[in-house]
């Protein structure tokens, strides 16, 4: 049920960049969600994004900056160890120059690059690009 939310939030997002839009309201929300946000803001994806009324049904305004092309999350269970997260990236994300896939692990949710950094796997989470 979690990653259907993520989902339809990040198909929300890809809709509102297509058709132009400089901001996307997405409701319900999740901490995995606010998560995966805070990744596409450090890497330059969104411009910033902020959270109302986080202990009720909330909502979370995103700024956007015309900069994804493609988000998704993934509805099924997909395992990744640290060793393999390189491979993986490689099958889902089109190009190597851009694009990231965000993993959740013991650490927390982090991007591709810091689960190889910090030498931990876990569970894919999506990607954006």
């Amino acid at each position: 049920m979690g990653r259907m939310i993520l989902n339809n939030a990040l198909r929300s997002i890809v809709n509102a960049e297509r058709r132009g839009k400089d901001t996307v309201e997405l409701k319900p929300i999740s901490t995995v969600m606010s998560s995966f946000l805070k990744i596409m803001k450090d890497r330059g994806y969104i411009k910033d994004f902020q959270i109302f009324d986080p202990h009720r049904v909330g909502r979370i305004t995103v700024q956007l900056q015309g900069r994804v092309n493609d988000c998704k999350a993934l509805t099924y269970r997909q395992d990744v160890k640290a060793r393999d997260i390189e491979e993986y990236k490689k099958q889902t994300l089109p190009t190597k120059q851009w694009g990231y896939v965000v993993i959740t692990t013991p650490e927390g949710v982090l991007d591709h690059e810091e689960a190889v950094k910090r030498n931990v796997g876990g569970q894919v989470l999506g990607y954006f690009h």
